[in-house]
């Protein structure tokens, strides 16, 4: 493979070269053979430039961001980062900000005091942790615990609380974790306390969070090539890039950095101490993993007492409500009995009232066939009486003429 970096950096050892100075050292090739095939590729692409320039392993972070031999490095990339110009004094030893005794997924964490008195945390994570805001907070209250401790032993009676300033947590994500992913549009985000009343008072904490995989998917062009526009485009590229072509554009673009790559291929050629930090990297991240699965099973934990408490409460609130609707149906229940009492009352009412009736019907039939007697009785009566009126009428017509004659 043709190596397209060699013509920038000629210092930069071959293939061969590095395989046979492996081979000539017992000590060498039993690191060497001790890694698996996929391991001692990478080793051999990072030393040789084949695949480009990785700097993301912790020996090689820290060697370009030295704060003692390169601060003005540091002091760049706060200021691009914290948009204002900065100024390291002093490095503080980074120990106490971590508050727990675990191995964690940093490529390199450098604590520096500014100009101004302020703290800043700059960290850079392999593999971004769980709960990634829960835990800067933890190391960013640790660390303004830590100033205001050191603030106060210094002024006695003469501190105040506006000796305190401000202190920065400053995160890189190599692969960030899942919260940043649904923002695949932004590469930073800052975060400072706020009130939502408008009321300005400093709490002193602000973070930055920066995932460094969604800024290369981000300034990717469709070539592959990088996109770079500006001094902060560049050290972020400088991080997450490691193809030679990108190389490439960034120090034509950039000469200032060709001076950071070359110094990592003068690390690169003493091959003993890049193997040894190289096979404590690999350590390193093989802790790490274990840890990452601890994290896992660990979140899962939560997450499944997390359900196991909304179901709990869903069963609480379902058995209220059961509870609930068991006394409505048991009211419905004694009052559908009472109904049932009263039609029964009502029923029986309603069954002597029909046998009254039944009887009163009866009599009104016998009633009715006398009547109907009578009526006939009458009738006959009636018939008589005008045959016994004919018979007057005739009768008196016959007297009437015997008078005349």
């Amino acid at each position: 493979m043709t190596n397209k970096l060699q013509q920038y950096f000629p210092m930069i050892r071959t293939r061969e070269e590095v395989l046979k100075e492996i081979e000539s050292k017992a000590k060498l090739s039993m690191i060497y053979y001790g890694w698996n095939p996929e391991e001692q590729e990478e080793f051999l692409n990072f030393c040789t430039g084949v695949r480009g320039v990785k700097i993301m392993y912790d020996f090689m972070i820290k060697e370009i961001l030295n704060p003692e031999s390169s601060p003005e490095r540091v002091d760049e990339l706060l200021s691009l980062l914290l948009k204002q110009k900065v100024k390291t004094i002093d490095i503080l030893p980074n120990d106490g900000t971590r508050l727990a005794d675990e191995s964690s997924l940093l490529i390199t964490d450098i604590v520096v005091q500014l100009e101004t008195g302020s703290i800043a945390n700059l960290e850079i994570q392999k593999v971004g942790y769980y709960f990634p805001g829960e835990r800067s907070a933890c190391y960013s209250a640790d660390l303004l615990l830590r100033q205001y401790k050191r603030v106060r032993g210094m002024k006695g009676k003469k501190f105040s609380y506006r000796d305190i300033k401000q202190v920065y947590t400053i995160v890189f994500f190599e692969n960030s974790p899942k919260e940043f992913k649904e923002y695949t549009e932004d590469y930073i985000h800052r975060f400072m306390q706020k009130s939502n009343t408008g009321v300005n008072i400093n709490l002193l904490q602000e973070y930055l969070f920066i995932p460094l995989d969604i800024f290369k998917k981000i300034q990717q062009n469709e070539d592959g090539s990088i996109k770079i526009e500006n001094r902060l485009e560049a050290w972020l590229a400088f991080f997450s890039v490691d193809d030679p072509e990108s190389v490439i554009t960034l120090i034509e673009k950039y000469p200032d950095f060709k001076e950071m790559y070359e110094q990592v291929y003068d690390v690169c050629r003493n091959i003993e101490e890049v193997m040894q930090m190289f096979s404590k990297e690999l350590l390193e991240l093989d802790r790490n993993t274990v840890k990452l699965m601890i994290d896992d099973m660990q979140k899962e934990l939560e997450e499944q007492k997390k359900e196991k408490k909304q179901l709990d409460e869903e069963l609480r609130q379902k058995k209220v409500q059961l509870s609930r609707k068991n006394e409505q149906l048991s009211q419905k229940d004694e009052e559908l009995s009472q109904k049932d009492e009263e039609l029964s009352q009502k029923d029986e009412e309603l069954s002597k009232k029909d046998e009254e009736l039944s009887k009163k019907d009866e009599e009104l039939s016998q009633k009715d066939e006398e009547l109907s007697k009578k009526d006939e009785e009458l009738s006959q009566k009636d018939e008589e009486l005008s045959q016994k009126a004919e018979e007057i009428r005739r009768l008196k017509e016959e007297l009437e003429r015997e008078k005349n004659k």
